[in-house]
């Protein structure tokens, strides 16, 4: 007999099959993330914390995506861009795992057939389609079909292989659970999907090249492997991404070895609650039923096993924790950039997300420069006015980050909304450098100069521009977490203080005016420096509206008032 393995058309078929299901994978993946993203975000940052309502968000956002690696990386991002907590993402990680599954009962279907349907009908809609969700849609199908035709593909390429007898001697060792579990891990974490080994098996148990026990054994396998794509994603991560991509790892092991010495067991309930075919022969009956109860066994093993953990998400949050402690950050990695994932990339409504985060951070390191910067100009304190300096430096390096990955964002294809986040997103960034620079540059240097020049203030005006400064903090703080929460009222309270503002100013000046009389030393050069401090105020405040109002043209208007 010929060696059906000494054949190029069996490799060819079995790799470039292979190659088709992954590609279709990854068409389908992007085109779900893409035309489902804004769902996703909203649907995962609004957990509650009932563990259950957890794990079937869980379940359900991977059905979509198809992937439960894809799922974690997610929450990685999640986690890296402040918008998920650790503790949040364990019951969540236990749902993708049921989720994956689905695949695996599509699959399990006589679907081949519809395959190349399914790719016309899907390249039809993508090429026609001018809304971009159509579109989006469109290329779904068409990922759906490749990976049906990658299967097919497969599944005529392995053919010869079941009446070869030293490969039927080979399969039997895989008969072995530790070894087939090793098999499986491996596998998967070469092709970084659960979804194609399932897919793989189903197609050479449908060929009857593979017995359940021992295909059993490889899907346990592919649970440890599947984790290889978290763990590579939450390198040089905040800790909490990297505990998440822990508990998933720890999960799924820990999974395995629960159940890898109940495979025979295992395999008799996936017969039992599988459909049977008595009336085919032997050969034909292993490969109707074989495909049906591997998928029905990888949807059992997975809901068993969150069932079994679903009680102990908390032991397993402190025994993570435990594992992997908080590090110590030097102070010079205070201004490093936290928020800004590339993993995230490819769902920009995430990235973008992580880019607002960003933006607040940095807006909360220029609202402390300017709390910090009136008392040191009153107090005469230089170090701390050097220490500004200092800030602004470390603000102008995160403004570039800020500004570098919103324009990696807005290479993707992105929505109207997208664009008109991400054009946001850039303004509030310029906004927030120019405010810092106002801070560093135009009040210390009117400092140094009031300083050199021996000015002298007195209490009275101390006072009222102080008041002044106050009121510009206060709403400054507001336009902050007006940003940060998207909150539309709020950032309209900041807006509404521009009259109240004009009047304490125009009581400053008055205030001046009657001061220049005064008889007090070097009282025209201390108007001079007043006045110079109260217009750079104003010129921030002004700024700070500006900031406020991007979240008013966004949703109210697109003429928006001006400052």
């Amino acid at each position: 007999m010929n060696n059906p393995l000494a054949s190029t058309e069996l490799w060819f078929g079995l790799f470039g099959g292979l190659a088709l299901f992954l590609f279709g994978m990854d068409i389908m993946t992007k085109a779900l993330k893409r035309a489902a993203g804004e769902y996703l975000k909203t649907a995962l940052t609004r957990l509650t914390q009932n563990r259950f309502v957890a794990v079937s968000m869980g379940a359900f956002v991977t059905s979509i995506i198809q992937s439960s690696s894809v799922t974690t990386v997610i929450l990685v991002g999640f986690i890296s861009a402040g918008l998920l907590s650790m503790s949040q993402s364990i019951a969540v990680i236990m749902g993708a795992n049921i989720g994956t599954t689905i695949t695996a009962q599509i699959l399990a279907f006589k679907v081949t057939t519809l395959a190349l349907p399914i790719v016309a009908l899907g390249f039809l809609v993508s090429f026609v389609a001018k809304r971009d969700d159509l579109r989006q849609y469109g290329l779904m199908l068409l990922g759906l079909g490749l990976v049906f035709y990658g299967m097919s593909v497969m599944s005529g390429s392995l053919q010869p292989l079941g009446v070869y007898g030293p490969f039927v001697e080979f399969m039997t060792t895989m008969q072995n659970p530790l070894l087939a579990a090793l098999a499986g891990a491996l596998f998967t974490a070469i092709v970084q999907s659960s979804s194609a080994t399932a897919g793989i098996l189903i197609v050479m148990a449908g060929q009857g090249l593979i017995g359940l026990e021992s295909a059993i054994a490889i899907a346990l396998g592919a649970n440890i492997g599947t984790c290889i794509t978290a763990g590579l994603a939450a390198i040089g991560k905040p800790r909490e991404a990297v505990r998440a991509a822990g508990v998933h790892i720890l999960f799924n092991v820990a999974g395995v070895l629960l159940w890898i010495a109940f495979i025979p067991q295992l395999a008799e309930i996936a017969r039992a609650i599988s459909p049977t075919y008595e009336t085919l022969t032997s050969a034909e009956r292993v490969a109707s039923e074989s495909p049906r109860q591997i998928a029905n066994m990888h949807l059992f093993f997975n809901v068993a096993n969150t069932l079994v953990f679903i009680g102990f998400t908390t032991q397993i949050a402190r025994f993570v924790e435990w594992m992997i402690p908080d590090r110590l950050l030097s102070e010079s990695n205070d201004m490093e950039s936290k928020f800004l994932d590339k993993m995230l990339l490819s769902t920009p409504v995430i990235a973008l997300a992580g880019a607002r985060r960003e933006v607040v951070r940095m807006g909360e390191w220029v609202y402390h420069m300017f709390i910090d910067v009136m008392p040191a100009v009153i107090d005469k304190d230089t170090a701390t006015l050097r220490s500004i300096e200092m800030k602004d430096r470390a603000v102008d390096g995160l403004h570039r980050e800020i500004v570098g990955y919103l324009a990696q964002i807005s290479n993707r294809n992105l929505s109207a909304e997208e664009s008109s986040e991400l054009m946001e997103l850039i303004q509030i960034a310029n906004d927030l450098e120019y405010v810092a620079d106002r801070i560093a540059a135009d009040i210390v240097t009117s400092a140094r100069k009031s300083h050199k020049e021996g000015v002298i203030v007195s209490n009275q005006t101390v006072e009222i521009i102080t008041e002044f400064h106050r009121k510009i903090a206060l709403a400054f703080d507001q336009a902050l977490k007006s940003i940060a929460d998207q909150d539309i009222r709020l950032a309209n309270e900041v807006r509404a203080r521009k009259q109240s503002m004009a009047e304490l100013k125009r009581k400053i000046a008055l205030h001046g005016v009657k001061r220049l009389t005064a008889d007090a030393p070097k009282r025209r050069a201390t108007y001079a420096r007043e006045i110079e401090t109260v217009e750079i105020l104003d010129g921030i405040f002004k700024i700070v509206r500006r900031i406020a109002g991007t979240q008013k043209c966004e949703k109210k208007s697109s003429h928006p008032d001006k400052i």
